[in-house]
This record gives C-alpha cells, structure tokens and sequence, in this order.
C-alpha cells in the first residue's frame, strides 16, 4: 500500500511540476486557451495534498508542540498518550462523516473536470481521514481509548450520519435526529471547557491540526450543526492557485539542500568575504536565509543545513555554542524574502485587503535588517583570528561553479515579479530548474535518488498543507460569528492610541508564535487583527509585515518556541542551553521589530 501511495504521489508531483509550464508555453506561445487547465491544476494539488497528510501521518510528522511531554513520567506519558488517542480517532471519524453531506448535496452531480465528476476528485479527502484513522488506531494499539474515540466520533457524527441516511433513503432517523439535538446542546453549554481541553491536550503533543479540526467542529456544532463546513473549507483553501505553489517550493528547497547548492554558495561568500572579519558568518547568515526562502519552514532548514553550516563555522575558529545560536537565530529570516510561503499564504488568506505582490516589496527592507542584524552580531561575538585571503581566483572559481545555484533567485524574481508567470507557474519552473541542475548538470543524486528526496519533502508539505485546511474552517467561523468586528469595537473602546495598540499587538503575536505554528496563525489569527489594525489607520502592508517578523521571533521565545527545540534535537544540547545562547540574538531582533513597528517607512517605502 505504501509503495502505491509513494509512486502515486510522486506522479502527482510530476504532473505539478510541467503541466503548468507547458500550459503556460500553449496559452502564451502557441495563442491557445486551456478550458479549465489552471482548475485542472489545482485540483492536482488538492489530491496531492490529501495522500501527501497520509503519508505526514504514517510517518508520525504531523506538527505538534508536545512541550510538557518531557516532564512527564512514563505512567504519566502513557496515559496522556491514551487520551490525545481517544481525541485524534473521534474528529478523524467526525470529519469522515461530515465530508458525505458535501459529496451528495453540495457539490453539483453536473460539474464534471476534463470528464472528471468533481464529486469524484473530493473524495481524496474522506479517504486521507479513513487512511489517518485506520493509522491511528493500528499504530497505537490502545484498544479502550480506540474504541471510546470510535463511538465519541460516531456519536458526534449522529447530524451528517442523519444528513446521510436522508439523502440516499429519503427518510428521516429518528434516533440520529435525537442524537445531534443532544451533540448540539452539549456542545453549546460546554464549549469554552471543550477548546480549554483541546487547548491543553496541544500542549501534550496533540497534532495541531486534530487540535484545530476539533476546536473548530465543536464551534459549528453549537452553532446550528453545519459541521460540513469544515471539510467543505478545506477543500476550498487547498484548491486556491496560490496555496498550490506551496508544495512545489518545498520540493525545490529539500533538493537544494540534499544536493552541493550549500555548499558551493557557501564556498562563494567564503572567497568573497572570507578574508574579513566574520566572513564565514556572513555566507552562514545568507546560506541560511536563501534555504529558508524556499523551504518556508526554519526549523527545516535547521535540520538540513544546521550541522554542515556549524562543522564549517567551527572549523573556522568560531566557538561550538555560538555557532549553534547563530544558525538558531537566523533559521527563519528567509520568510520575508520572495518566494516565502508564509507570504503567500498571508496574502491569499487576506486577499480582499492585500496584494501577494505588495507583502513582498514591503517585507524586503524588514527583511534586509533582520539580516544584517545577526551578522553585525555574528561578527561582533566573533573572536577567532583565523582569515582567508583574499585571492581573485579563488572567488572566480566559487562564482563559476556556484553561478547557476545564483541564477535560480534572479529568475524566481524576474519571472514572477516581471508578470510573465504566475506564482504558481514560477514555482513549477523551480523545480524543474532545480532537477536539471542537481540531476543532469551537478550530477548530486540520480533520478531514482531524487525520487526519494522528493518522498522526503512530502510529510513537510503535506504537514503544512493539512494545517492550512485544518486552519481555515476556524477561521472561516470566526469570521462568520463576526468576531473580527466585535474585536474591533472592544479595542476601539479601551484603547485609543495607536501606538499602544502596535505595543500591545507585538505582546499578543509574539505569545501567538510560540504556541501556534505559522500557517495556522496566519489563516486564524491574521483575518482577526487585520480590521483591527485597519481601524486605527495602519497600512496593511505594514500591519502584514508586523505579523509576519512577530511570527518569526515567536519560533525563538522561549520557553516554547518550535526553533527551541529542532534546535536542540538537531545539535544534542539542552533547550535551556539553546535559549541562554540566542538570547543576544533575539534581543537585537526585538529591537528590529520595535523600529519596523513604529516607523512604517521601512514597509511601505517600495510600495508602489
């Protein structure tokens, strides 16, 4: 079974990766339209990001935070672990059900796709929860929790299963009728207890996106029952054409990063300013940066680049512990520099307030400083004496063979930027750009060995995937409950300055980032903060930027920010000895923050 799931995935990931290309070249080319191509593509991605959360799930990847797990006696662990079992296989049955209602009644019988009933392509996503439950329930082998989350799920499903039998039989269930009258009230009475216990349960290594499905399934259920949203609301975020370059990225990053591309720009900066002061600190910073760009999660770039990037800084006379806080600090600057998927993900959640395009030009200068911050300080702990001399040669010998590694950004930015490709279009022609130079050009790894890297790269999309659905029916009941309003009014109430606000907003998003991922806290926290911001005048761009820096400082604030920890599982120190290093650094990064928060300019300066 998993060789079927792993060659069909990456047929999937094939088919991402040229058709869009080639219909590019037909439509722009050739002067021919495509009936329903980019529809066609992105409901690709769809089904693409459907088996890609099974396979996150069989290999134990979802995202989660399990900070207090550590703590935890082994009695203590296992009964916790009974619990977060119970949880995860009652929303997995819930969810289950509550697709059907959408298959039968909401999605049009008519409305076929290159022949394709639609209806077809959406079962992709009941079966990803069947495949997730039947995961869960074999792998955990805790038959009592297993069987009391099975009739929690089938219990709370009674109003899909009633929607369910009425639409195939035409009658009515009394007994499924009674019991989502009762679901309904249960859940409207003990709704804060509920999410304060899904809250908690995160907390102790609940997946995140079993978290947010269950936070946002019992909202629906208090709130009439219409908990088909929530399915119906994933499958309209995963077949957005801005959410489908998402994998594709994460494709050209891990195989960037597996191949010699570190290696070789490092080579490059090391010649370049290798004979200054902290010259390997600058490549370092700036290796570290582009990887990020790419892959959009830092942690990944950590763990990809964090060992290869400290044996050289070391090697160079920089100490082991400020090595490590270093690459810790500056794993996730990349998120401000085109083609960050936070930023995409920023922008398609806040379509009707921003542009993708404007989040990038504002989140540039930001950015910039981030940057020059932690090599000024990189460079100011730097004590070794060793230098590199300065030879022509030998830069000219990096630039040569690094040369297409940096034609790969210039084109990113002039493809896209320029308006000839779509977001979409630029990150298909990455990876393919990407595969010719690591495959037939460097000669890193064969076709067979990139296949494999690809599987590699698919539970960190398909994680990130899966919490941008999981995400988006909550915030999709926030904003119905209007609740992006009535925080506006009580702000509006209480608070009448603007800069106390943009202090207060900091406080709030940075807390945000360290106990949520930064999907999630984009689809569901973003959509809440931007009117609010609005209301006081701020620009959106500016209040985009802000968000998005909070964000990445969350990552380091400790006591549990997710760089925190890949950080120690990466180079085997304690968390606390990981926090105490990166403190100088994640000062300096609040100063930043503070400076791009109360002068706007820096955001709103490229702006056209």
């Amino acid at each position: 079974m998993r060789k079927t799931v792993n060659i069909l995935i990456l047929f999937l990931a094939g088919v991402l990766s040229i058709l869009p290309i080639i219909f590019w070249g037909i439509t722009e080319i050739g002067g021919m339209s495509i009936m329903d191509g980019e529809r066609f593509i992105i409901h690709v991605v769809f089904v693409f990001a459907c088996f890609a959360g099974i396979i996150t799930s069989a290999d134990h990847r979802q995202l989660n935070i399990e900070v207090f797990n550590l703590r935890l006696s082994e009695s203590l662990k296992s009964t916790v672990g009974s619990i977060n079992n119970g949880i995860s296989i009652a929303v997995l049955t819930a969810l289950f059900f509550a697709c059907f209602p959408n298959i039968l009644t909401v999605i049009d019988s008519g409305d076929m796709l290159w022949g394709i009933p639609v209806r077809f392509l959406f079962l992709a996503l009941p079966l990803m929860f069947l495949a997730q439950l039947v995961l869960q329930i074999r792998e955990n082998k805790r038959l009592l929790s297993s069987l009391l989350g099975l009739s929690a799920g089938l219990f709370v499903s009674c109003g899909s299963l009633a929607s369910i039998a009425y639409t195939v039989f035409g009658a009515e269930s009394a007994a499924l009728t009674a019991g989502a009258s009762i679901w309904a009230a249960v859940s409207a009475k003990l709704l804060v207890p509920f999410v304060l216990a899904f809250i908690a349960a995160a907390l102790f290594g609940l997946p995140l996106f079993i978290v947010l499905l269950a936070i946002t399934y019992t909202a629906f259920s208090q709130g009439g029952g219409y908990v088909d949203v929530v399915p119906l609301e994933m499958y309209h975020i995963l077949t957005d054409s801005s959410i489908a370059a998402i994998p594709l990225f994460t494709v050209a990053g891990c195989l960037l990063a597996e191949g010699s591309a570190g290696k070789r720009l490092m080579e490059l900066v090391r010649s370049s300013v290798g004979w200054l002061r902290g010259g390997v600190i600058i490549s370092s910073v700036l290796v570290l940066t582009f990887f990020t760009t790419f892959t959009g999660a830092s942690g990944v770039t950590i763990l990809a680049l964090g060992p290869l990037l400290s044996l050289i800084l070391t090697g160079n006379g920089y100490s082991e512990d400020d090595a490590e806080s270093l690459i810790t600090a500056s794993g996730s600057l990349g998120i401000l520099f085109p083609p960050s998927m936070a930023i995409i993900i920023f922008g398609v959640t806040n379509i009707m307030t921003i542009d993708i395009f404007d989040v990038f030009r504002g989140a540039v200068l930001p950015g910039m400083l981030l940057t020059i911050s932690m090599i000024i300080i990189g460079v100011v702990r730097d004590r070794s004496k060793k230098r590199i001399p300065f030879s022509w040669k030998e830069l000219k010998t990096a630039f040569c063979a690094s040369f297409f590694e940096l034609l790969l950004p210039v084109f990113i930015i002039a493809l896209y930027f320029s308006g000839l490709f779509s977001l979409l279009q630029t990150a298909a022609f990455t990876v393919l750009y990407t595969c010719v130079l690591e495959i037939i050009i460097r000669r890193d790894f064969s076709w067979k060995g990139a296949a494999g890297l690809i599987l590699k790269s698919i539970p960190i999309a398909g994680g990130v995937l899966i919490i941008i659905g999981a995400a988006k029916g909550l915030a999709y009941y926030l904003i119905d409950a209007n609740v992006p309003a009535l925080l506006t009014d009580i702000v509006q109430t209480y608070i009448h300055s603007k800069y106390v606000f943009l202090f207060l907003l900091n406080i709030l998003l940075i807390f945000v980032g360290c106990i949520m991922d930064l999907y999630s806290a984009i689809l569901v926290v973003s959509p809440l903060v931007m009117p609010i911001a609005e209301s006081f005048g701020i620009h959106p761009i500016h209040t985009g930027v802000i968000f998005l820096m909070n964000m990445a400082l969350g990552f380091l604030t400790p006591p549990i920010g997710m760089d925190l920890f890949i950080a120690s599982y990466t180079f085997n120190k304690p968390v606390i000895k990981i926090v105490k290093n990166i403190l100088p650094y994640l000062g300096i990064q609040c100063i930043i923050l503070l400076l791009v928060t109360y002068i706007p300019w820096f955001t709103t300066v490229l702006l056209p």
